[in-house]
């Protein structure tokens, strides 16, 4: 069975080059702009796995990760952060917030799915 991926990514064009790499390995994804419209997506349905950036409109990356492990049934996806900045504050206010892992800009794609294949497995 294909592997279902959230992906949430305020800039389009990126959310669009993951969406791609992903179904390129065929996984199934889903797209939010956004962390707000990400829990909305995961309420509609669930997912192996949720690829988010940090800095989106609405609800941000920190505050949807926060969200996803405080929900019950959602709190088990594993979760990994695309970001351009390495800070290690960053990294560990992630990982501290339940982030399972961290992808840097730019994405290599098999780099991505083996990650996503890794933390769904």
């Amino acid at each position: 069975m294909a592997l279902t991926v959230l992906v949430q990514h305020a800039n389009s064009e990126l959310r669009e080059q993951v969406a791609a790499m992903l179904e390129a390995a065929g996984m199934v994804v889903r797209r939010a702009a956004d962390g707000a419209e990400g829990l909305a997506a995961l309420e509609a349905g669930p997912a192996d796995a949720i690829l988010t950036g940090l800095n989106m409109p609405q609800l941000d990356g920190f505050g949807f990760i926060e969200a996803v492990r405080r929900h019950d049934r959602l709190r088990a996806i594993p979760i990994l952060v695309m970001a351009v900045s390495a800070a290690p504050e960053l990294k560990t206010r992630a990982r501290n917030a339940g982030a399972a892992g961290w992808l840097p800009h730019p994405l290599d794609p098999a780099r991505l799915v083996e990650t996503v294949r890794i933390v769904t497995a």
